[in-house]
């Protein structure tokens, strides 16, 4: 897989030029001052365009048919209105060019609050485009990768649904691209940058509509606490179920709606489109792929979910060179942390993934009883057997998969039902994003702004480095108290409440990582050197999620920034992390940074770890908002160091993902 980069930063763009279109049928050379490639792709994704110049291949400054990308998902048309088929540039490609040559050359003014507001909202990103070309695979490969793509732009309709925003776009002036743009990115009008989210004039509709989710009646969403009110309920348990909406019947009363049922057009066009990629894959090393595929199509159609993990549960890194998960999954989206995202994750296996599998396979019982111990009563330990992740090369993200900033870089699923409570499930690691040369320089740029030297001597962006966090946190979904544990028969979400539960989760999983690659070079089966270069990408990872804010435009706590926040302020107090006022970080010019004590660091971690598996194995709900109450709602001793970490991390954009696939 190729990446297609364009960072958006003002370096690049004084640096690089482009040219022109020509008679000749293509871009001209190089002139120059005329707009760089970075220049151009701006101007091309605010005219809402699909056209993405790559890479300049041959150097030899023209954007030539081949070194074009076409982004998945922004604009219907095919490849082939762009280029012909014999691999020229069509008169559609040439004059939308020349209006994004203009536009990158004399770009336009803001001219309002909003159209301002949505400029800075897209200045908070450099933009990277993952391609992937099946043009050269067999007619049953190309015909699997195009079902699939028509799958995945179903579970983008059907996900907008569930948000409350399909159809919305309409709504947009067809000449306004920048609005397109940042509702394509966002899947709905509202902004999601640090600088903006809470921004009330940021939206890319005019006048900014009210966010009313698709899962539950909208009376009912016109006041806070009103999933604290439907939990509390007399059929609570019933309107919690992850795999429904929430309706009335004909006489008023709230019931609960099975997918299948309330989108029962969606899901039929979807099972279909997964039924024609399985007959169309026959190749018998396949056989695993195809059986999964019939059973998503089936779960589409009838709702039995736990089918279709039994299926997707049998595959792995040897039984298939694909990856995909189509299915309702995480409740991240949702004001209430309840109701299943509707997803599509489609991949290549990356079979680098064995190595660590054959490390680690043979101690995933050990870990868990040492989980177990530092839970204590009532959890016992488990006899657990899911798969160690597989690495992934991802070809497309669809539906709650594909995140407007950043990207899920690990992932273990399913989050209900039997192979999640019996501890089968399936892990993976995505391995190609943030490994092109601008996401490693940003993000060594910002980790030197924030750490002493000695500790950022220790910073490494190597791939071992980079994937072993990922790879247990994932893990460790699978071990200890997890998602359907129940104390007294109460589930974490029935005892914490669904955005605290999953924050709990969350943190369970990160802080176990960081205690289990400890646990892991103290038997000699990872060597203290990679130890230690991996709790510095650990924790240099905790500073982006500190840089987002702990909760959203709606005051709905974010999981990930508040365990970062519970992390952060846990090993600064208990020693594992010191913060330096005085001293000059890395970069030399920021006064103030953060050091890891490598000796007291594991002990820190330890404690942390007691902590965060005890609350869940007690459902200790008071010591889990006293948690929340320390590290994460302000007021605390380390809230400094949290504003220099946000301050220092958004100098710099962040990566947004786009997709490109070819077949």
């Amino acid at each position: 897989m190729n990446h297609a980069r364009a960072a958006f930063l003002a370096v690049l763009l004084a640096s690089s030029s482009a040219g022109c279109a020509t008679r000749g049928g293509a871009p001209g050379a190089i002139r120059p001052g005329a707009p760089g490639r970075a220049a151009l792709n701006r101007a091309s994704l605010e005219l809402a365009y699909p056209l993405f110049w790559s890479e300049d291949r041959d150097g030899d400054g023209v954007l030539d048919p081949e070194e074009l990308a076409v982004v998945w998902g922004l604009d219907p048309r095919p490849r082939e209105h762009w280029v012909t088929k014999d691999g020229s540039f069509t008169h559609a490609f040439l004059e939308a060019w020349d209006r994004v040559r203009a536009r990158a050359a004399a770009p336009p003014a803001p001219e309002d609050a909003r159209q301002r507001a949505l400029a800075k909202e897209l200045a908070q990103s450099y933009f990277t485009v993952l391609e992937s070309d099946f043009t050269p695979a067999p007619e049953e490969e190309r015909a699997l990768v195009r079902h699939v793509l028509e799958a995945a732009r179903l579970v983008e309709r059907l996900h907008a649904r569930q948000l409350g925003t399909y159809g919305m776009e309409a709504r947009i002036p067809p000449a306004d691209g920048r609005s397109r743009l940042v509702f394509f990115l966002n899947q709905g009008p509202w902004c999601s940058g640090p600088a903006t989210e809470k921004d009330p004039a940021c939206s890319a509709i005019a006048p900014t509509p009210a966010r009313i989710s698709g899962l539950y009646p909208p009376e009912l969403q016109t006041g806070a606490g009103f999933c604290d009110a439907l939990a509390n309920g007399a059929r609570g348990g019933e309107l919690a179920r992850p795999f429904s909406l929430v309706s009335r019947d004909g006489a008023g009363d709230l019931v609960p709606v099975p997918y299948h049922v309330a989108y029962r057009e969606d899901m039929e066009a979807i099972a279909r489109e997964l039924e024609a990629a399985g007959a169309a894959l026959r190749d018998p090393g396949e056989a695993a792929l195809r059986a999964y595929l019939a059973a998503a199509a089936r779960a589409f159609r009838t709702g039995d979910w736990a089918a279709a993990d039994e299926a997707w549960a049998r595959m792995d890194a040897e039984s298939s060179r694909f990856y995909l998960r189509v299915a309702p999954d995480e409740v991240y989206f949702e004001p209430c942390n309840q109701k299943a995202g509707f997803q599509l994750s489609f991949a290549r296996i990356d079979r680098a993934s064995l190595e660590w599998q054959r490390r680690l396979d043979p101690v995933k019982g050990e870990m868990e009883q040492a989980l177990a111990a530092l839970a204590g009563p009532p959890y016992a330990a488990r006899a657990v057997s899911f798969h160690l992740p597989d690495f992934i090369e991802i070809v497309v993200n669809a539906g709650d998969a594909r995140a407007a900033r950043g990207a899920t870089i690990g992932q273990s699923l399913p989050n209900w039902g039997a192979v999640a409570n019996e501890g089968r499930g399936r892990t993976v690691a995505m391995t190609n994003f943030y490994t092109d040369p601008e996401s490693k320089e940003i993000q060594r740029r910002r980790a030197e702004s924030l750490l002493c030297p000695a500790t950022m001597a220790r910073y490494s962006d190597d791939r071992d480095a980079s994937v072993l966090g990922t790879v247990l946190h994932e893990a460790a979904h699978n071990l200890g108290p997890a998602h359907e544990y129940a104390v007294e028969g109460r589930t974490d979400d029935q005892i914490f409440g669904g955005p605290l539960a999953t924050t709990l989760e969350e943190l369970k999983a990160q802080t176990s990582a960081l205690h289990l690659t400890d646990w892991l070079a103290a038997r000699g089966i990872l060597d203290r050197d990679l130890a230690e270069r991996a709790h510095v990408r650990d924790v240099v990872w905790t500073f982006g999620h500190v840089s987002r804010g702990m909760y959203d435009a709606e005051g709905k706590v974010k999981p990930y920034s508040a365990l970062s926040a519970i992390q952060l302020g846990f090993l600064l107090k208990e020693g594992g992390l010191a913060w330096r006022p005085e001293a000059d970080a890395a970069n030399g010019r920021d006064r103030g940074c953060l050091d890891i004590d490598f000796a007291a660091f594991p002990a820190a971690v330890t404690r942390l770890e007691q902590v965060a598996l005890g609350v869940k194995a007690r459902g200790d709900a008071a010591a889990a908002r006293a948690l929340e109450a320390e590290f994460v709602r302000g007021g605390g001793a380390f809230d400094e160091v949290l504003r220099v970490v946000a301050e220092r991390w958004l100098r710099h954009p962040g990566a947004t993902f786009l997709y490109s696939v070819r077949y």
